[in-house]
């Protein structure tokens, strides 16, 4: 199953919606810090509401951690690619083929990520948008591209029939 992976984030309120969206679809997620608030329930709670305790969350103190971490968890094909949500990327994240090992990478909403964690990226996508726009909310980029990622890799969660 793909994982979502945060890049240092600024907005508590950003965060939560992300956490919930990765409780509801089942998706782990890492944190890396140092985050530009407090990453405590307390903090998160307001946007992720009950869900935060059904997510599945990894916190990493640094880059260089989450790297070693990454590097450590190969697979047949290596480590899992690391796939950047940035306004420079080439490719559509439409035309992009996922695996499902793929960690999907957001960036800080203030920034996004500096040049070295840009270049360290397996890959670079971009959501397409009208000429003159800069970029969409960070917790609706993570959705667009997370069920892009599950949808190729038919990894959302199994639901039951209504009755």
């Amino acid at each position: 199953m793909p994982r979502l992976a945060l890049y240092q984030p600024d907005i508590p309120q950003n965060t939560g919606t992300m956490l919930r969206l990765a409780a509801c679809l089942g998706v782990p997620v890492e944190i890396i810090e140092p985050a530009g608030f407090d990453v405590s329930d307390r903090n998160l709670r307001r946007s992720g509401m009950d869900y935060l305790e059904r997510a599945a969350i990894t916190r990493h103190i640094s880059w260089s951690s989450f790297e070693s971490w990454r590097q450590e968890c190969k697979g047949p094909d290596g480590p899992p690619r690391l796939v950047l949500a940035t306004t420079r990327g080439a490719l559509s994240y439409v035309d992009f083929r996922f695996r499902a090992d793929d960690i999907i990478l957001m960036g800080r909403e203030s920034a996004g990520v500096p040049d070295d964690v840009h270049l360290a990226s397996d890959a670079r996508v971009v959501i397409p948008m009208q000429p003159g726009l800069r970029s969409l909310n960070v917790a609706v980029t993570a959705a667009m591209i997370l069920g892009e990622a599950l949808r190729q890799t038919r990894s959302f969660p199994v639901t039951s029939s209504p009755e």
